[in-house]
This record gives structure tokens, C-alpha cells and sequence, in this order.
């Protein structure tokens, strides 16, 4: 069984830990309510607490982290796909690892998304109050209302229309191909699309390299982007002045990608006929073209299964092995260490030429034969898995840390 005995870079601001033979559990804090049945997966190995004070994995829905209340922190998991509440840029400066779990809320949102829109499109949330209006009607008077009324609730189908999809990740491919399922025409639009998403995606599905294109076209178009410095007021004027007059905007990404202020505009030019959002906010709460739910894209009791069972599983294959899979700030890496390997030595580091090569010349000198030499970059950081034959001693990890441009190292014990 793998187990950790230090990590962190000597100094100061030492970030060291031991754990020993009798101290061989990893410590992990929950933040927020998470799936039992997630949790559950960590097994004997680990103490799972939501008081805990020295985390060495964090487990988060959508409470903010403060990284630097934790000395011992190695890495946080986001059940979920956005991580504006985790500080991730801190974190890679200090060699912590943010994973988030993209795709297991996936088709939780992409309900709610075809149900909200064809709540507005037939008027069915007017319908159920107009119907709850009429408790105290009996009988024949209570039928003659309804038929003498129901022409007021009058809608259109979606079958037909053009579905735009800005963004065409797990949520958005989805999002898609539920459209081609409606009948309707489907066109997306990604500046990055991902290959692994676009195979996915249905053949009946267009793809447009022009945002203008597609919004130019589209009845109804659906906001599938993450929430960054680059999407932040993506959809302000210019955006929306590119729509289909009377065209149907859905936001189930994030709030702030869309700019409220150039939105209600639009909807008061009638640019726009209908705002449909999973987030309220105080200045179009009440607007009558706006339709709103209170942020249940992922609150379906299946996806919170799913978010944290995936953001468990990420965690222990990080803590137990150094593997990486859906990282948001370091390059995912997935090595399977042979019988023969007695410690990994994990090492991140800035992206910098000459790191390879310094601590293989750093191993060598001290006679620790290296068996296997895994390395991944991100243009920004670089990850090493480095398989060793022979322990790797606290001297040797000293020498490592001292180098510049190494932001931290850890080891990971592979044989007893």
C-alpha cells in the first residue's frame, strides 16, 4: 500500500509533514453536505471529517476555500464542474492540485435547461397559477373558465426552431444532441473544443466557427461556458446586438457571464424575448421576461451521487499514486507504478527548461536508481512522477526543493 512521508519545500515557511507506520491514514475535510454514498468510497484508509483542521484533501461543493489556512494541503476536489469558489491560482502557487468533476452533473442540467424552456415556451408556469387560481370554481363553471381561458396560455414548440450552443463541452454536447431529439436544428460553437467531447456530439449536429453565425440564426440560444477571466461579461452588447431578433437566451453556466445591465436593454428594445437563468440576482428577479430557478442545475440527488463519487475517486488517485485526471491547474498524468518500485517521488514545478534533467543528475549522484520518468506540462507547470528503485532519503528531497523553480515535491512510499 502506497503511503506519504513528506512533501513541502524546506525554509521558513516549511510545509513538511511525516506521517509513520501508526499514522498511515490521509486526513480529508468536507466542506458543504456531500453524497454519502461518495464518501463511503474513501475507505479505511482515510479519516473523513468536516472539522478536520490540517487537511491533507479537501472534498468542496460551493463553499469558498481558504487555502492557507491548511499547511498540509495537497489537493482539493470541486463535486461539481465551476471552480470560482476555490482560489486557483494561490493554490498552484503553492503546489496544491484543484480537480473539479466535469460531466457527472451533465445531464441534471441538461434536464432542467429543456424543462425551463419549455416552461416559457408554453407558458405552463402561468398555466399552473392560473389553475391554483380557480379552487373555489365547482363543476361546469370550473370547465367553462378553463376552456373560456386557456387560448391565454397559447405557446409554440421548440420542434422546428434553431438551437444555438455556445460552448460544447460534456453539458453543452448534451445540450445538443437533446436539441436534435426535439427536432430542432442545432448549431455550436466552441473557440476549444475538446476531441474527446466533439466525438460525442450527434452527426446531425452543425458546427460553426463563427459565434456571429450562430447567434445570427439561432430562436433559442444556450450558454455552456466556464465562468473565467476571458467569459466574464462575454455576453454584454455586442453579443447580444449579434442575436436573432426575439431570440430566447439561457444561462445554466454561470451569472456573470452575462453583463444584467446590457441584458435588460435588450430585453426592453425586445432584442431579446425571454431571459431564462439558473441565477437570481437582485436586478432581474422580477423582471417579467425573465424566467429564474434558485441554482438547481446540479441538484438532482443522482448528480450529487455522481460529483462526489468522480471528485472521491480523483482525490484518492492523487493522494495514494500522484495520478492526475481532470485537473483545472495541473496536467493530468495517470502512471501505474510496477512491483518493482519502492518510492515515487512526485515533483511540481514551474515550466522551466533544465528540471528534468537536474533532479535525474540529483538522483544519480546519490546512486538512486530511477526505473521510470513520467513527465506532463501545461505550459505553466510541470508535473514529474519519478519511480525509484531505492528510498529516496530527506537529504536528497532537501537537495530537489532547493533548486529554483521547484515549487514543491512529495513521496510517496510504495513498498514496505
Amino acid at each position: 500500500m502506497a503511503w506519504l512521508y513528506s512533501l513541502g519545500r524546506p525554509g521558513p515557511e516549511d510545509r513538511n509533514f511525516y506521517l509513520t507506520d501508526d499514522m498511515d491514514r490521509f486526513r480529508i475535510k468536507t466542506l458543504n453536505a456531500i453524497a454519502p454514498d461518495g464518501l463511503a468510497l474513501f475507505g479505511d484508509r482515510y479519516l473523513v471529517d468536516a472539522a478536520e483542521k490540517d487537511p491533507h484533501g479537501i472534498i468542496v461543493r460551493s463553499s469558498r476555500v481558504e487555502i492557507d489556512r491548511f499547511p498540509n494541503l495537497l489537493a482539493i476536489a470541486r463535486a461539481g464542474a465551476g471552480v470560482n469558489n476555490i482560489p486557483v491560482e494561490a493554490a498552484s502557487r503553492q503546489g496544491v492540485c484543484v480537480f473539479n468533476t466535469p460531466g457527472a452533473n451533465a445531464n441534471a442540467v441538461t434536464e432542467l435547461v429543456f424543462t425551463m424552456l419549455g416552461n416559457w415556451l408554453r407558458h405552463t408556469h402561468q398555466g399552473i397559477a392560473f389553475c391554483r387560481s380557480l379552487a373555489d370554481l365547482k363543476g361546469a363553471a370550473l370547465d367553462k373558465v378553463v376552456e373560456e381561458r386557456k387560448k391565454e396560455f397559447k405557446g409554440v414548440e421548440m420542434a422546428g426552431k434553431t438551437l444555438g450552443v455556445v460552448g460544447l463541452g460534456m453539458i453543452g454536447v448534451r445540450i445538443a444532441n437533446m436539441g436534435i431529439q426535439q427536432h430542432m436544428r442545432v448549431v455550436g460553437f466552441d473557440p476549444n473544443p475538446v476531441l474527446g467531447n466533439i466525438h460525442k456530439l450527434s452527426p446531425e449536429a452543425e458546427i460553426t466557427r463563427s459565434r456571429r453565425e450562430l447567434l445570427a440564426g439561432a430562436d433559442f440560444v444556450s450558454l455552456h461556458v466556464p465562468l473565467n477571466s476571458n467569459t466574464e461579461g462575454l455576453v454584454a452588447e455586442e453579443f447580444l446586438g449579434a442575436m436573432k431578433p426575439g431570440a430566447v437566451l439561457l444561462n445554466f453556466a454561470r451569472g456573470p457571464i452575462v453583463d444584467e445591465d446590457a441584458l435588460l436593454a435588450a430585453l426592453a428594445k425586445g432584442r431579446l424575448s425571454c431571459y431564462i437563468s439558473d441565477f437570481p440576482s437582485e436586478k432581474i428577479i422580477a423582471h417579467d421576461k425573465v424566467l429564474l430557478t434558485p441554482h438547481l442545475g446540479a441538484s438532482t440527488a443522482e448528480s450529487e451521487e455522481n460529483c462526489a463519487r468522480m471528485a472521491v475517486n480523483e482525490l484518492k488517485g492523487y493522494l495514494e499514486y500522484g495520478n492526475i485526471a481532470h485537473s483545472v491547474n495541473f496536467p493530468n498524468i495517470d502512471s501505474t507504478p510496477t512491483v518493482r518500485v519502492h518510492t515515487r517521488l512526485i515533483m511540481i514545478n514551474r515550466d522551466e527548461p533544465g528540471m528534468i534533467g537536474a533532479v535525474s543528475n540529483i538522483l544519480g549522484r546519490h546512486k538512486i536508481n530511477i526505473m521510470s520518468y513520467d513527465n506532463k506540462s501545461n505550459g505553466t507547470i510541470g508535473y514529474n512522477i519519478i519511480d525509484c528503485e531505492v528510498p529516496v532519503p530527506k537529504r536528497v528531497l532537501d537537495e530537489i526543493n532547493s533548486r529554483d523553480g521547484v515549487i514543491r515535491t512529495r513521496i510517496i512510499r510504495l513498498a514496505r
